[in-house]
């Protein structure tokens, strides 16, 4: 696959489906699909969707150009005709969707993709990998940074997790309200603030924690973060402000009861005078963790694994389906999936965030064919992403950081219960 390609990011059933398409003429059939998840994860109130951005990026590279095809035709995954189809490919369709960033509920339509059979079917890998991955993280991530109610959270998974994915789930727990990430190229790629100073192998690279410390002062100052506890903390602590004085920028605790931990810390940190030295933790947190190190004097929390892996909810489980298409009649025709546990609801969907007179989020309305009645205070959730396969809107991550954030301000108090529980908001299909 050629650097610039993401033909190939796909399944080999979506090209299969092409061809049988093409030989019976249905292939260019305009259709509609929608990528919705059915349900949160167990104890979640709501998701947050990311990964948009990268979608619409990808879409402008998705080409199937000579090492595609030579690739395809040496293994007979498709015929001749469909070769020659596939060549051509350009994705000349329209996508709406939520906007990324935006919280979601069971059944919300987060990207809505029309155009022929031919040109939607075969984006549906593409789709689902990306915002399964990154709305599973984003989703996580926004609960441990409502957890810690306006302290900063640093994401530091990089080598949990695969070095693309790391990329990507930086990127996504910077929208759900992470401050920075300890991944240098989701920092250049995606603009997240980069953080980072030192780990135990530093300190024991030299013969005792004084050398250590006292290198690394002396070569990124006394704003730096000195790891305390390789040895014993206290006299870290101790050994700590000796050498910066009390304008020393951080401590970091990375084992032990971190509550306890903490408390002890700050106190001799202001016993010795330094009072403005922050404390950072890590070591294994998620968001309940950090739900109970509120009780604690921590100023900044590092979370790794918990993050990147979706916090026990690793992908999101949104599927992409088929919901209208043209009939023989030249008509468009909702469809859908209606096995027992699997059921989907067929028909063009439009998404209606209902909202209180002071702008608080009381329901999803999803309209099937129309927008829903807006009475007034309620909010179109439907951007046009798409036209005629031209990307029409931003697709960085500041900007879907800062539609998180408002997005979650508008919900209701309940959506932030770290307990079992309904999603925060009820859903409502109107016909």
């Amino acid at each position: 696959m050629t650097a610039s390609s993401s033909a190939l990011l796909t399944d080999h059933y979506e090209l299969t489906m092409l061809q049988a398409a093409l030989a019976t003429g249905h292939a260019s059939r305009p259709c509609v699909f929608e990528a919705f998840a059915r349900r949160l994860p167990s104890g979640r109130r709501y998701g947050v969707l990311a990964g948009t951005g990268r979608i619409l990026e990808a879409l402008e590279h998705f080409r199937f150009g000579t090492e595609e095809i030579d690739f395809l035709a040496e293994t007979g995954v498709v015929n001749q005709q469909t070769l020659d189809y596939l060549a051509s490919y350009r994705f000349n369709g329209d996508i709406w969707g939520y906007a990324e960033g935006e919280c979601y509920f069971p059944g919300s339509p987060l990207m809505v993709v029309e155009s022929t059979f031919a040109e939607g079917v075969i984006l549906e890998t593409l789709i689902l990998s990306i915002l399964n991955y990154d709305s599973a993280v984003a989703s996580a991530a926004s609960r441990m940074a409502s957890a810690a109610e306006g302290r900063p959270c640093v994401e530091m998974g990089s080598r949990r997790t695969h070095e693309q994915s790391a990329v990507a789930a930086a990127r996504a727990a910077y929208i759900a309200g992470f401050a920075s990430t300890s991944n240098l190229e989701a920092g250049r790629r995606h603009a997240v603030p980069t953080l980072g100073t030192a780990a135990h192998s530093f300190t024991l690279l030299y013969d005792d924690e004084r050398a250590a410390f006292a290198s690394q002062l002396a070569s990124l100052g006394t704003d730096t973060t000195l790891l305390v506890d390789t040895y014993d903390i206290t006299a870290g602590v101790n050994l700590a402000v000796e050498l910066a004085g009390t304008s020393l920028g951080a401590v970091r605790l990375d084992s032990g009861d971190l509550v306890s931990g903490a408390r002890e810390v700050r106190k001799q940190l202001d016993d010795l005078g330094a009072c403005g030295t922050r404390i950072v933790v890590t070591s294994d947190l998620d968001e309940y963790a950090i739900a109970a190190l509120q009780a604690a004097p921590v100023d900044v929390y590092g979370v790794g694994t918990k993050v990147v892996t979706g916090s026990g909810a690793p992908a999101a489980g949104m599927v992409y389906k088929l919901v209208a298409r043209h009939n023989d009649a030249g008509q468009m025709e909702d469809v859908a999936k209606v096995s027992k546990d699997k059921k989907s609801i067929g028909g063009r969907k439009y998404a209606l965030r209902r909202r209180n007179s002071t702008g608080v989020a009381q329901e999803e309305l999803i309209g099937i064919g129309q927008l829903p009645v807006d009475d007034g205070d309620d909010r179109d959730l439907l951007v046009h992403l798409v036209r005629d396969g031209e990307v029409l809107v931003a697709t960085d991550a500041e900007t879907a950081r800062e539609r998180h954030a408002a997005s979650r301000a508008e919900l209701p108090t309940r959506a932030t219960r770290m307990s079992d529980g309904d999603p925060a908001l009820q859903t409502t299909y109107l016909e």
